[in-house]
């Protein structure tokens, strides 16, 4: 059984309900090292103290910031801790809000909440019972591996489910970001009536396991053709853009292929299919573990956090060296 990545209680009112957070999905990338090309050397990512050069161990080291005039605040982890007492524990229901009304933009990543205890499954129960006839989500805040949360709680069938938020201030503004965000539509009445035609044509039943991840799957082909040496079949470019003055015929071809996959015996609604392929081409056989030479360079995987920034209880202010 998993073990929970949190543990603490939802308060609202004078009720608290003890509960654990467990991660509700996972990612299915192919994991890859780094490699210097042209070696069999991995890269590998150290903690090194600038001016000296030497390693520094993790329980060394300690969060700062620049406040500006070569003046740095350190803060360890007790001080971090210390300016929430008890927050580290709680998940404080602020409102019930209709769920229509949350952006799905706002939704960061799904946990499931469990029932702390036996002891604690009636009260839980009571909670997600009366949400679900109400309609209702609950929103909080919770204080998690260093950071405050907003979240909102919604019942999915027995259980409660968590989704982290983010705050307000930290969507950005589509017109501030984006050099072209387009305005009424200009369409003539024919093209929207043959794009609403093309909507219906393709609308179905959302049924999640209809759908999978085919990029994962050519990946993984990818690397064991070329440890045989297989030919490599790579995937068809990206098509071009839509010639805006063929509009309205591109849209009637598309509803006719539409309706006439729907037609079809051997049709299964809405499911992806691995991209067209292009001529294949020979794959270099891949090197033997004792050249250990790299097949490809390896995607470094980006990943993005949304940080908070906490008040300081104690500061400690050193001068930067210079």
């Amino acid at each position: 059984m998993a073990r929970p990545i949190w543990t603490g209680s939802i308060t609202f009112g004078l009720v608290s309900v003890p509960v654990g957070l467990y991660s509700a999905t996972h990612e299915h990338e192919v994991s890859f090292h780094q490699f210097e090309k042209g070696t069999a050397d991995r890269i590998r990512l150290r903690r090194v103290n600038e001016r000296t050069g030497k390693d520094v161990e993790y329980d060394d080291i300690v969060k700062g910031t620049d406040v500006g005039g070569g003046e740095l605040v350190m803060l360890d982890q007790e001080e971090l801790e210390s300016v929430a007492p008890g927050r580290s524990r709680s998940l404080e229901i602020h409102q019930f809000v209709d769920l229509d009304e949350i952006d799905p933009l706002y939704y960061q990543k799904t946990y499931y909440l469990a029932p702390g205890s036996d002891e604690t499954m009636k009260t839980y129960a009571l909670l997600r019972d009366a949400m679900a006839d109400a309609n209702r989500a609950a929103i909080g805040t919770l204080v998690m591996r260093g950071k405050e949360y907003l979240a909102a709680i919604r019942p999915d069938d027995d259980l409660l489910v968590l989704q982290t938020m983010y705050f307000a201030d930290e969507v950005r503004d589509p017109k501030k970001e984006l050099d072209r965000v387009p305005g009424t539509s200009k369409a003539k009445p024919a093209e929207l009536s043959m794009a609403a035609q093309l909507i219906d044509s393709m609308s179905g039943p959302w049924k999640p396991s209809e759908y999978r991840d085919t990029y994962t799957d050519r990946v993984n082909e990818l690397i064991e053709a070329k440890k045989a040496g297989r030919e490599v079949t790579a995937a068809e470019d990206a098509p071009e853009p839509t010639n805006v003055t063929d509009l309205l015929e591109v849209l009637r071809r598309s509803v006719e292929a539409a309706k006439s996959r729907q037609s079809s015996p051997a049709r299964k609604t809405a499911k992806k299919t691995a991209p067209a392929k292009k001529p294949a081409k020979k794959a270099a056989p891949a090197n033997k573990a004792a050249a250990k030479k790299p097949a490809k360079k390896a995607a470094a995987k980006k990943t993005t956090a949304a940080a908070k920034k906490t008040p300081a209880a104690k500061k400690t202010v050193r001068k930067r060296a210079s």
